[in-house]
């Protein structure tokens, strides 16, 4: 008797929000924010790649990018608020800093930093092209590691933060959001006013705090001078949809990592 074969799975994306979109790379799907992309190259990977340490894999990314896979900048991310710059001419050998955010004027190289539930938050200037990029999970939102990388383009290139376009990649929503009291008091500890932790954390159903890190991440931004109308959030959960993206919530110390990775699109005056 002939078995039936099995039918195909095909794997729907969720939806994000209308900024963002779903797009082609060589390997698969990835992300993308629309207005984003108008002022610099950058991408969102999701779980179709692990991006650990096989080198195939970064070299897919990287000439998506069209750089090579040397130019990748990366950083050994801490949870915490330090910048790396990267200035024009970097050609040379890149030892990985301690730092949690990264700021370029070098469009000969893309930076990057790596999420698995955290907010990868990227920036570009849209009238000298500069770029950032932000690892902020929970730790480093209290930290306020938007706001340094918002500084450091200032300090570094002469950025004003109304020039800049921000985007915030998948990462932990409120829904899967649950921490400890002790995350909330540590918000309130580094200052973060009354009101802000009012509307970045909401009681759960298991009576726990359930923190919003887009939106802590988006309010942190907007204060920094970045005209809201210019800061994007993807409103896409790591943890609801662990077939598409790494979480480490859904799978420990076996989640591989995604990547927010930007580049500036030349260098201008």
């Amino acid at each position: 008797m002939r078995s039936t074969p099995s039918p195909t799975i095909v794997m729907t994306e969720p939806q994000p929000n209308r900024a963002f979109a779903w797009t082609q790379a060589s390997w698969g799907r990835a992300l993308t924010c629309v207005p984003l992309q108008r002022v610099a190259p950058h991408l969102f990977t999701v779980a179709n790649l692990e991006l650990r340490d096989r080198p195939e894999e970064w070299e897919v990314v990287a000439a998506e990018m069209e750089i090579a896979s040397t130019s990748i900048r990366l950083i050994r991310q801490v949870h915490g608020a330090e910048v790396a710059v990267v200035g024009g001419g970097s050609s040379g050998r890149w030892d990985p800093p301690e730092a949690d955010a990264i700021v370029s004027n070098d469009p000969s190289v893309a930076i990057v930093v790596r999420v698995a539930d955290c907010a990868p938050i990227l920036l570009a200037d849209r009238r000298l092209g500069v770029v950032a990029a932000v690892h902020a999970g929970w730790r480093g939102t209290v930290k306020r590691a938007g706001p340094a990388g918002v500084a450091a383009l200032g300090r570094e290139f002469g950025s004003n933060p109304a020039d800049l376009v921000a985007a915030i990649g998948p990462c932990l929503g409120q829904c899967c959001g649950e921490v400890g009291q002790e995350v909330v008091q540590a918000f309130r500890d580094a200052g973060h006013a009354d009101d802000a932790l009012a509307r970045w954390f909401a009681a759960g159903p298991s009576g726990r705090p359930y923190l919003d890190l887009p939106m802590a991440n988006r309010d942190q931004l907007a204060a920094s001078g970045i005209p809201e109308s210019q800061i994007f959030d993807a409103g896409l959960c790591t943890r609801s949809y662990p077939s598409i993206f790494h979480s480490y919530r859904a799978a420990g110390s076996q989640a591989g990592r995604m990547v927010g990775i930007i580049r500036c699109a030349h260098a201008k005056g």
